[in-house]
């Protein structure tokens, strides 16, 4: 890498390629680390520790809201204190302990986010029992398989999502022992569960069961087992990922080093004090729990004393609750601020020539500034106040940090964002594997743009070649499999030991990313090392990347890339935008709603002409041009299959829910 990394530096050397083994570029550290990984935190030993200790600092702090129901009308957010909760989770664990379940026994939480979410997992974490989130997206098929593989004895369930785990039944109920609703049950579900021996419990019955027992929390150890993370994958069976207490407390650790004072750098200049976490920021909690990405969010709030409000589940609610909460802090996926990017292009657009005039203007300026190296607070303060104070408003107007994570955000998504919602824009790259936080851009570094940002302070980071995709991480701009080591790493997949085998290498877990370094140390992330399939010709294409490069085309929502060995060029089914297609029909005299304009021969070949255009600007290879388009105007979800509950392609499903189309493709463009 270039002499200008100012974000790193270098840790272990590179390696040349032997023993069958690829080539493998230096070993690199965050500059935050240069005097080595941030020491652990006094007496933070454990996930309990992280919440008994905030209850002993901060008791009185609101921690749990959500927002009162009076009359069927939404009002307030109503808010338990650190100290109720503790008190309730005492509770909790001493029910759970009544049903005969030890330290290290399984319990299940399934549903969408809430305080008895976190209530369930905080009595997991009192008694050293491994807490298993189950999918609240995915079908009953995953959710038995999570039950048994886990053998998970208890499973505290969202109200309606009790049928969901009814319809494991019997395969479920040599487990199985206790369902436990986060609300209410019915007589018919109560019967149901009777029948096969089972015992099930309101929220309230439960926390009654231990009311005459105590049960003392069992000494926990940094390397105890506190979770299983199921990840979906893109295909067969979901993994379990066991994670560590020491996983977690040492990325809190590692967060706490990065954000908790003024980093006095002076060849960086860089005031990380911006954005330290207090006891006064404010987490709206939506992105599922069930992810590891909201998961370690949510454990440093609780580790700083922060609130966390839960939205009430009804994603065309989402901006209510976000403007009663007001969150200080935001966090999404790139499909969220990918819908929040269109919205606010829509209003623009149908603003009228005048708002229109001024909105472009006041942004060209305000971008102008900030790459001459403006922060963004003083890039253009007046137009913050009269144009953009709007998008400020539209999430709340207190948001001072939005982090996005769990798939790439879209370049001129994240730039547009940079600039109009008056807050640090950061993205992050993590995987469950390494407990979500493995990268993350700074602010007001706008060379940083497309890129995740350099490594967080507790990981060291290296590339491995991949020859056959034509990668080199020896190369002046290496290129490579993303390697990670440290403390944050899991432990390996349950009851998988060969999975584990294949991904943890002499202690670097590989990612199966590909990422590219960029000259001031960040990474940006280009490639998926198994997407790759051969032409009939003989050439390697490397998928991902091809996606990324036609996905920056602004009339297409999504887009999938397909080709096989037994064919010379590549065809793409595409998720139009609406808008745009819309706009483009009217302007070119195309009759049609929305569906009829995606059957139609012209909108397609109008898709296909833009899709070669930016094939030609970003200089791809003859046969890395598509040469077929499909639209679909209804976009790829997980209700299909079609992807994962974090968004990423399902692609053997991909293929088979197409394969009709598919086929008609290449017969009709030979």
């Amino acid at each position: 890498m270039a002499e200008e990394k100012r974000f790193v530096f270098e840790v272990e050397s590179a390696k040349e390629a032997k023993d069958g083994r690829p080539s493998i570029g230096p070993a690199y550290r965050s500059v935050f680390a240069k005097d080595g990984f941030p020491p652990p935190i006094q007496g933070l030993d454990s996930c309990w520790d992280i919440f008994r200790m905030t209850v002993e600092k901060y008791p009185n702090n609101p921690m749990l809201g959500r927002r009162e129901i009076v009359n069927g009308e939404p009002g307030k957010y109503v808010w338990q204190t650190y100290k109720e909760v503790y008190d309730l989770v005492m509770k909790l664990g001493n029910s759970i302990r009544s049903c005969g379940i030890e330290e290290g026994g399984r319990c299940g939480i399934y549903g969408a986010n809430c305080p008895e979410w976190i209530m369930s997992m905080e009595a997991c974490n009192a008694h050293g029992l491994y807490c298993v989130p189950l999918y609240d997206t995915l079908g009953a098929g995953a959710v038995k398989f999570i039950i048994c593989h886990a053998e998970i004895t208890i499973v505290f369930v969202e109200e309606k999502k009790i049928p969901e785990v009814l319809k494991t039944f019997p395969n479920t109920t040599q487990y199985l022992r206790t369902i436990v609703s986060f609300g209410k049950i019915t007589p018919e579900q109560r019967e149901e569960v009777q029948k096969f021996g089972l015992a099930i419990y309101s929220w309230d019955e439960f926390l009654l069961l231990g009311d005459d027992k105590q049960y003392d929390p069992p000494v926990k150890k940094k390397s105890d087992i506190c979770t299983i993370m199921y990840t979906s994958g893109t295909t067969g069976d979901p993994k379990g990922v066991l994670i560590s207490n020491n996983s977690i407390v040492t990325l809190i650790a590692g967060v706490r080093c990065l954000l908790g004072s003024v980093h006095e750098l002076d060849f960086l200049h860089i005031h990380l004090k911006i954005l330290q976490l207090t006891e006064k920021d404010v987490y709206l909690s939506y992105l599922p729990l069930a992810h590891f990405f909201d998961r370690v969010i949510e454990e440093c709030f609780i580790n700083i004393g922060g609130s966390i409000g839960f939205w009430r589940g009804d994603v065309k609610l989402l901006t209510e609750d976000i403007g009663e909460l007001k969150p200080t802090i935001f966090c999404a996926v790139p499909r969220v601020l990918d819908r929040i990017y269109a919205g606010l292009q829509q209003k623009i657009s149908s603003g009228g020539l005048l708002k229109n005039t001024m909105f472009n203007f006041a942004y060209s300026y305000k971008l102008h500034n900030m790459k001459k190296g403006s922060k963004h607070v003083d890039a253009a303060p007046l137009c913050d106040k009269i144009v953009f104070n709007k998008v400020k408003h539209g999430l709340g107007g207190n948001v001072r940090l939005i982090l996005s994570g769990a798939a790439p955000l879209a370049t001129h998504v994240e730039a547009f964002l940079r600039v109009v919602a008056c807050c640090h824009v950061l993205q992050g790259y993590g995987l469950t594997e390494s407990c979500a936080g493995t990268f993350v851009s700074l602010p007001n570094e706008l060379g940083m743009l497309g890129t995740v940002g350099p490594p967080v302070p507790n990981v060291d980071v290296c590339l491995e070649s991949i020859p056959e995709m034509g990668y080199d991480a020896l190369s002046s701009t290496p290129r490579g499999e993303i390697c990670i080591r440290g403390d944050t790493l899991f432990s390996g997949y349950y009851k998988r030991e060969d999975l584990t085998k294949e991904v943890l290498i002499d202690g670097w877990l590989h990612t199966g990313d590909v990422g590219e370094w960029q000259p001031n140390g960040s990474m940006k992330i280009i490639d998926r090392k198994k997407n790759i399939f051969k032409l009939s010709q003989g050439e390697y294409v490397a998928v991902e990347n091809l996606e990324n490069v036609y996905g920056s085309v602004t009339g297409i929502d999504s887009i999938w890339v397909y080709g096989n060995s037994f064919e010379s060029f590549l065809v793409a089914v595409v998720n139009p935008n609406k808008q745009v297609l819309e706009r483009w029909a009217e302007e070119n005299g195309v009759p049609g709603d929305f569906n009829s304009l995606c059957e139609n021969p012209k909108a397609k070949q109008n898709v296909l002409v833009e899709l070669t255009r930016i094939g030609k600007e970003k200089k791809l290879k003859g046969f890395e041009f598509i040469k077929a388009v499909h639209l679909d105007p209804e976009p790829f979800d997980m209700e299909r299959e079609l992807l994962t509950p974090t968004f990423k392609k399902k692609r053997p499903q991909l293929l088979k829910y197409y394969q009709n189309i598919v086929d008609n493709m290449y017969k009709g463009a030979k």
